[in-house]
């Protein structure tokens, strides 16, 4: 008896635990001690009327069918709440055809319903991206025929009897425009002369300027680029002003190209932007101005008279470009950019005024050379080994003598040894001294094996 009674008290308990209802739990231990009540009760009266076997038989019948019901109705309310997770309600089609161990399972329907949503969104993906690629491929044919046709109109109309109205026909919108300002950019490019100016009279009479210089004035910095580079190849001049702001723009793209634009648009000096240059120039930049100088043949300038600039990178391209183009006659103002304030524009004159052979540094630089960085005490060492002068012989000695810096001390060498037959008696009297070092590095120089 006392076995059966705790049965249907953990039956009653994992009811309650189902059902997660603390209410329920309440009525269930409510009940379980009324049975047990009743059980106790049962049992006195079966010993007083010695009928104990019928009397505790009905009482386990009666109590049987109690906790069946009991537990089958917490069981329809811990199912009707677990069918309700989520967004999939009890009453749904999906929850009476979906069991698993004889329960629905909401969560099943729900990431059944999410794979099909999956499904269906990798679906219209794919539809809106088989739509594009039709699309982009078919403007690439129409873009195909129209370069063909208007490279055929424009050779046409240079050789041939082809008029303007022609191009007006095709070139009826902004995009057939474009392609059209593109197609004579390319051809440009190999025109010289009577033809290239048909060529810009044709570009002007269409009315093409006005959309280069519309885009050159446009607040974003990728359609301002595009125009300079249509203005610039089809020497268009109107829109100069607004080219020449740009030179000083944070935008580093667009800084170069206002730049090389100015240097193709300027009438008389096409490098008259770097007076009121104030950004940095790059080294990129300088490479670019310069291979532009010489493909287009353009009028090389005295870049002397940027050599006192207040930028820096300004006076350093200028120094190349003296090298560059042996403007020689730069030696007045090249001996005043020895005393810059900056170490890297004092080297680089240092190492001009050596290739150049402007022999009036000579004395600056042996002035100068106690106050420099070791970088700049090289360079002038190097430079009196590419000018050659008696005078220094005894400057030279004592930089070999006092220099710690070995490699300054092999530049010197090399310097004395470059001023001939005196230069060569002189090391050689120095190779006898006892100093071990000058015999090393002596001998060092005159290797011919090495050199």
């Amino acid at each position: 008896m006392k076995a059966r009674l705790l049965i249907i008290l953990f039956l009653f308990s994992l009811s309650v635990v189902k059902g997660n209802d603390r209410d329920h739990s309440l009525d269930v231990s409510g009940l379980a001690g009324d049975l047990q009540t009743q059980e106790t009760e049962a049992i006195q009266d079966s010993l007083i009327f010695n009928d104990t076997l019928h009397y505790v038989t009905a009482v386990a019948d009666t109590l049987r069918e109690d906790s069946v019901s009991i537990i089958g109705g917490l069981t329809e309310k811990a199912e009707s709440a677990l069918n309700d997770l989520l967004f999939i309600k009890g009453d749904s089609p999906w929850l009476r055809k979906i069991r698993y161990m004889g329960q629905p399972v909401a969560l099943v329907n729900a990431l059944i319903i999410t794979i099909m949503v999956c499904i269906a969104v990798m679906i219209a993906l794919l539809v809106v991206i088989l739509l594009n690629r039709t699309r982009m491929e078919r403007e690439e044919r129409l873009k195909q025929y129209l370069l063909e046709k208007y490279q055929g109109l424009i050779i046409d109309y240079l050789f041939g009897d082809t008029k303007p109205e022609e191009f007006l026909k095709i070139a009826s919108n902004n995009y057939r425009r474009q392609l059209l300002i593109d197609q004579m950019i390319d051809v440009s490019a190999n025109l010289k002369g009577d033809d290239a100016d048909r060529l810009f009279g044709l570009y002007k009479e269409l009315g093409l300027d006005k959309d280069s210089i519309d885009r050159a004035n446009d607040f974003r910095w990728h359609k301002k680029i595009k125009g300079f580079r249509e203005l610039a190849f089809m020497n268009i001049k109107d829109a100069n002003p607004t080219i020449y702001k740009a030179i000083n723009s944070k935008n580093e793209i667009l800084r170069m190209e206002a730049q090389i634009a100015m240097v193709r648009l300027s009438d008389e000096n096409p490098f008259e932007f770097l007076t009121h240059l104030t950004r940095p120039f790059s080294l990129w930049e300088q490479i670019t101005l310069h291979e532009l100088l010489i493909q287009h043949e353009l009028t090389v300038p005295a870049f002397r008279q940027w050599l006192d600039s207040p930028n820096d990178t300004v006076v350093m391209f200028a120094l190349r470009m003296v090298r560059e183009f042996k403007q020689k006659d730069a030696e007045k103002d090249l001996r005043k950019v020895l005393s810059h304030s900056s170490p890297l524009v004092r080297q680089l004159a240092v190492e001009v005024a050596g290739d150049l052979d402007m022999r009036s540094t000579l004395e600056p630089l042996k002035k100068m050379y106690k106050e420099q960085d070791p970088p700049v005490c090289l360079a002038i060492v190097r430079a009196m080994g590419k000018m050659p002068d008696l005078s220094m012989m005894g400057f030279l000695k004592l930089v070999l003598d006092k220099e710690d810096d070995v490699q300054l001390q092999i530049e010197a060498v090399k310097a004395i040894e470059n001023n001939g037959e005196e230069g060569v008696r002189a090391l050689v009297k120095l190779m006898k001294s006892e100093y071990k070092n000058y015999n090393i590095i002596v001998r060092h120089v005159l290797d011919r094996r090495i050199y």
